[in-house]
């Protein structure tokens, strides 16, 4: 027997020792997780004797808490991040299969946000509106809802915000996400392409790669991405802006990645549910109000905050479509309602309000809550 083969024989004795170690890991790590299922499974029955929601966005901050509080280095965050989602969207499944609907069709960014926050083992359903989503949870059709609310480039969804003003839903939790665009077709190249389709927000985000590289192509705006690709996948000589998940679905080639004109390009997407969750200590609270019209009406809503040193983290305008030139503010707050602060403060300014609603209060996503 030659050195080389000693050699080889050593090395690969080596490595049997090594994985028969993994594999006894990996045993037992199906069987805590197979504990941790019959754990869930009490968990359940205890939920449902006492009425208790089944998906807890204050449980899962503190889940991912624990793995950055324990974790050691060698396995990465982000990776032990995405396994845990999994583990607990299974969870969830044990405890009650719940359903989420979602701004549809397939492979929309607003189906990935979706997946992002529950994981894979839920039941989802697309729906073709923002307003479907709305009434899938008001009439309990569907356990919770997600829908885009604004874009660092484009900015806020105003048709969100003002579904919020008849409907009783609260915000339960919210979901920032990076937005990749991509070119697809059925062509294999861009001289191909004859016209291009996606929603307009996607369209806006992408014009200046689309006036350098495709300036003369004719450009046409469908309600989603993923529609835009369902035409791609019909007609050879078009091409849709979507998500590297509509590419695999319909079927297209990726003709080029990474389109979007910035690539800080950021979609905040909220989830939406009928009870608002317990505080983590790192929440927000919406809310909505429409003001008396006087002078110095405003600055009395936001003196109160001011006063009690809260951050209002976004302030929007919306004509209240009740009377004209009369408007509703939505404002995103740092805490939580139980917070004494808040509860001061919203207080102080219900006599300055004709109106005045809370959305919900729900714990901060900062992206790196899950992606980092």
């Amino acid at each position: 027997m030659g050195k080389m083969e000693k050699n080889d024989n050593a090395v690969s004795v080596e490595l049997s020792r090594i994985r028969e170690k993994i594999s006894d890991i990996d045993k037992r790590i199906i069987q805590l997780l197979e504990e941790r299922a019959e754990l869930v499974k009490e968990v359940g029955k205890i939920k449902r004797q006492h009425s208790l929601p089944f998906y807890s966005p204050d449980r899962e901050t503190k889940i991912y808490k624990m793995i950055e509080a324990n974790a050691k280095g060698e396995f990465p965050i982000k990776s032990l991040k995405t396994i845990f989602r999994e583990i607990m969207s299974a969870s969830i499944r044990l405890e009650e299969p719940l359903t989420i609907s979602y701004l549809g069709p397939e492979a929309t960014f607003t189906h990935q946000a979706a997946i992002e926050r529950f994981g894979l083992s839920l039941h989802y359903v697309p729906e073709e509106s923002i307003e479907d989503v709305f009434m899938d949870v008001e009439h309990e059709r569907a356990d919770f809802g997600v829908v885009p609310i604004e874009n660092s480039i484009e900015g806020v969804v105003h048709y969100t915000l003002d579904m919020f003003i008849e409907s009783s839903v609260k915000i339960v939790s919210e979901i920032y996400i990076d937005i990749r665009h991509n070119l697809l077709s059925k062509a294999n190249n861009l001289q191909q392409v004859k016209a291009i389709y996606s929603h307009p927000n996607a369209l806006g985000q992408c014009k200046n790669w689309i006036k350098k590289h495709l300036p003369n192509v004719p450009l046409f705006e469908t309600v989603s991405t993923a529609k835009a690709a369902k035409i791609a996948e019909k007609d050879e000589t078009a091409a849709a802006i979507a998500s590297k998940a509509a590419s695999e679905i319909y079927g297209l080639n990726v003709l080029a990645s990474g389109i979007e004109d910035r690539s800080n390009n950021i979609t905040r997407f909220l989830v939406i549910g009928k009870k608002i969750p317990s505080k983590t200590g790192n929440d927000k609270t919406s809310f909505m109000f429409s003001i008396k019209d006087k002078v110095g009406a405003l600055y009395e809503i936001l003196q109160p905050f001011y006063n009690n040193k809260i951050n209002l983290t976004r302030i929007e305008s919306r004509p209240s479509r009740q009377k004209n030139f009369s408007y509703i503010f939505y404002v995103d707050t740092e805490g939580h309602i139980e917070d004494a602060k808040l509860q001061d403060a919203l207080s102080k300014i219900e006599d300055f309000t004709v109106f005045l609603k809370i959305l919900g209060s729900y714990p901060k996503d900062e992206r790196l809550a899950i992606q980092s």
